[in-house]
């Protein structure tokens, strides 16, 4: 039985209205998100009406705010959008859907102003307002937005969009959109596509740079811009439809030899039983491309290929693949299509090529991701001077993985990092190489023999004599013990 001391909702209520009102105030002094929270529950209490009301005032804030938005800002910032949004949801939504709705596309309509008045290097609030967007679909269904207007709507919000907040909104709407709606979007789409550039004011085109070619005016920028974005909508509206010829109609002859859109393209016309097209789609990439290709290409061709019955053709084709990139995703398939037995001498030959692979570094990535410790210690060991300290990302977890049951590799792995930070003088990464040195010292009892790698003792002398007069590095070492 819970104590009447222990945090809840039933203890908390126990108080009393007058000690709890008491405690929010204190709670949410200098708190301005807390405070918009609470003015929200107030303006709440007449109803779904006061808390959109609330709602739509600050949002008409926001939009005519004029105020830079550096990033020690936008932290608060999202605080308050996500007071307002849970508020659209959790108030207003469940009395009045169509409203709450109104609400939440007024939100995320505020995107375009924020993010030009922002510093949002850090992408949180794009992912806001794009998470924000997502719930748009279901208020839309709940409120009954008729389809025609819902398109005319979403078809002049994504026609303005400057900074993709408004990408997904296509699949978002589909379900209340039906064909009708998609229909009329496309049909807007289509023309906004075909219209003529708008002429300039005074007929002075303005030139925003030089190409070898001659000047690059600003409507001739826009007008390839409009012809993208018209393209990625109709592609979205013909997935909506289940229009295979509409989305690879989208792609001129050259875009389809490319390894993206030959992928996006036969898994269409896979998904629709259309076999041979399928196999013509991802077969138009030339063989210059192929190595270069993304995994999508390669997994859409290997789909096509088990969907012909050419499980074998797909099975060369997947060791093809992992000989070249050592891709695990295609070496787990290839491995579980074989015989019992089989493929265990499979899985050791693969071992085999990783560890003579002839990027040490993605070797090593593979080895320990796999797991195979062992052949990633002897690639360490056998490959060391081809090591690149500068590559803390892989090296630090590998050294990580690796120390248990192979604290020589390990301390081969940290004294690279080390040797690099030192060598190349990098202060900022004083504090790490200090930690990396530390790790070399307790780990040196457990190593059986250095062979021919310096003891710790030895390393350290060595280190010493070449970068005695880095403090800042010996500093950390001395903190650390």
């Amino acid at each position: 039985m819970a104590s009447g001391k222990t945090l809840n909702a039933a203890n908390l209520e126990a108080l009393g209205a007058a000690r709890l009102a008491e405690l929010l105030m204190a709670v949410s002094k200098g708190n301005a998100a807390a405070q918009r929270q609470l003015r929200l529950a107030l303006a709440g209490s007449d109803g779904a009406g006061g808390t959109a009301r609330a709602v739509t005032k600050h949002l008409l804030s926001i939009g005519r705010a004029k105020t830079w938005l550096d990033w020690q800002k936008i932290k608060p910032f999202l605080a308050e959008l996500e007071v307002q949004r849970r508020a659209i949801l959790d108030l207003v939504a469940p009395a009045d859907p169509a409203e709450a709705f109104e609400l939440l596309w007024r939100l995320v309509g505020c995107a375009e102003g924020v993010l030009a008045r922002s510093d949002d290097g850090s992408g949180h609030l794009f992912t806001a307002f794009r998470a924000a967007a997502q719930d748009l679909g279901p208020l839309a269904q709940r409120a009954g937005i008729p389809p025609e207007a819902l398109a005319q709507r979403a078809f002049r919000a994504l026609a303005a969009d400057e900074h993709g907040v408004w990408e997904e909104l296509i699949p978002i709407l589909a379900p209340q959109l039906g064909k009708a709606g998609l229909a009329v979007i496309r049909d807007a789409v289509q023309a906004w596509q075909a219209a003529p550039a708008a002429t300039p004011p005074g007929g002075q085109r303005q030139v925003i740079g030089w190409s070898g070619s001659g000047p690059i005016h600003a409507d001739e920028i826009q007008a390839r811009h409009r012809k993208r974005s018209a393209a990625v909508i109709l592609q979205q509206v013909a997935d909506a439809l289940g229009d295979v010829d509409g989305f690879i109609e989208q792609f001129d002859a050259p875009a389809r030899g490319m390894p993206a859109a030959a992928a996006a393209i036969a898994q269409r016309l896979l998904a629709a039983g259309r076999l041979p097209e399928a196999w013509a789609a991802v077969e138009r990439v030339e063989a210059r491309q192929r190595p270069q290709a993304p995994i999508e290409w390669e997994q859409a061709r290997l789909d096509v290929l088990e969907a012909l019955g050419r499980s074998g053709d797909a099975q060369a084709f997947r060791w093809e693949r992992f000989a070249a990139t050592l891709n695990a995703t295609h070496l787990r398939a290839f491995l579980r299509k074989l015989p019992d037995f089989d493929d265990v001498e499979a899985e050791q030959r693969a071992m085999a090529h990783a560890l003579a692979f002839k990027d040490v570094h993605q070797a090593l990535g593979f080895l320990v991701a796999w797991p195979d410790l062992r052949r990633a210690s002897e690639l360490v060991l056998n490959r060391a001077k081809a090591l690149n300290g500068d590559l803390y990302e892989l090296l630090s977890p590998a050294a990580e993985a690796l120390d248990s049951r192979f604290p020589l590799a390990a301390t081969v792995l940290r004294r690279a990092m080390i040797d690099f930070t030192l060598g190349a003088a990098r202060s900022s990464r004083y504090k790490h190489a200090a930690r990396h040195f530390r790790d070399c010292r307790d780990a040196a009892p457990r190593v059986e023999a250095f062979g021919a790698i310096p003891d710790h003792a030895a390393y350290e002398r060595l280190l010493r004599s070449a970068h005695g007069r880095k403090a800042g590095f010996w500093q950390e070492v001395d903190e650390l013990g």
